[in-house]
């Protein structure tokens, strides 16, 4: 299992919002270049990156933060938030990005999807943010018809290998993980599934390593204290 510390971006500022809420969001760096450097020193391979301004407007906001973040370390950077057309996807291949994250799009437009995996493969990942058992899109703002387990069904399919997966009602709430979540979806599906939302402990991590997931995101508990990176990665 890999660990990826997680930078949310928004005004070019890091930020962490609670369960997804743009109302309640807390500031705590104005630099995630700096940010992301820290992580690495710390001995992370990986970093799940999201552009919270374009999950609401569909465009790329925060771009040049996250290709400074790309071009500045060695870090494995996985892009969510705002791709919703081969142009971004495109964009943010070209920068570097090992993963590129669709969400809404991928509700919303199976066809673009479809045409991503086809042209990048494993480098297309999908974002499956749930609430209560429904996809929700547009920065978890709307809640789609999509049943879960549905729909990674569909992206098993089409040929997506990656699914990042949030209940989106653990997300920053620091209540622990759903960890029978991830227990049910690797059991049912041949994806690599990234845990993210509420992960709060080193025991929430050995759980969902234990569901048998490829990785999992860690939020706010690293930027609260909550969980140390270092001790985090031994889990891995």
């Amino acid at each position: 299992m890999y660990i990826l510390p997680a930078i949310d971006l928004r005004g070019g500022n890091v930020v962490r919002l609670f369960r997804g809420d743009y109302g309640k969001e807390n500031i705590y760096s104005d630099s995630p270049l700096s940010v992301a450097k820290s992580f690495e020193e710390k001995g992370a391979s990986h970093l799940h990156t999201v552009d919270l301004d374009g999950a609401l407007s569909g465009g790329n906001e925060n771009y040049d933060k996250i290709a400074e973040i790309i071009k500045n370390t060695n870090l494995s950077v996985e892009i969510g938030g705002g791709i919703r057309d081969m142009n971004a996807v495109e964009k943010y291949v070209s920068a570097g990005a090992a993963r590129v994250i669709i969400g809404t799009a991928a509700v919303k437009n199976p066809a673009f999807l479809k045409q991503a995996v086809s042209e990048y493969g494993d480098k297309i990942a999908v974002g499956v943010d749930i609430k209560g058992d429904k996809v929700a899109t547009h920065g978890w703002t709307v809640t789609s018809d999509e049943n879960y387990m549905d729909f990674c069904k569909k992206l098993q399919d089409i040929g997506v290998k990656t699914v990042i997966c949030t209940d989106i009602s653990k997300d920053g709430a620091m209540q622990g993980t759903n960890r029978a979540l991830y227990k049910e979806l690797c059991s049912h599906f041949d994806i690599n599934f990234i845990a993210s939302g509420g992960i709060s402990t080193l025991d929430d991590l050995r759980a969902v390593k234990a569901a048998g997931v490829w990785g999992a995101i860690l939020g706010k508990a690293l930027y609260t204290g909550n969980v140390d990176l270092s001790a985090a990665l031994e889990v891995q």
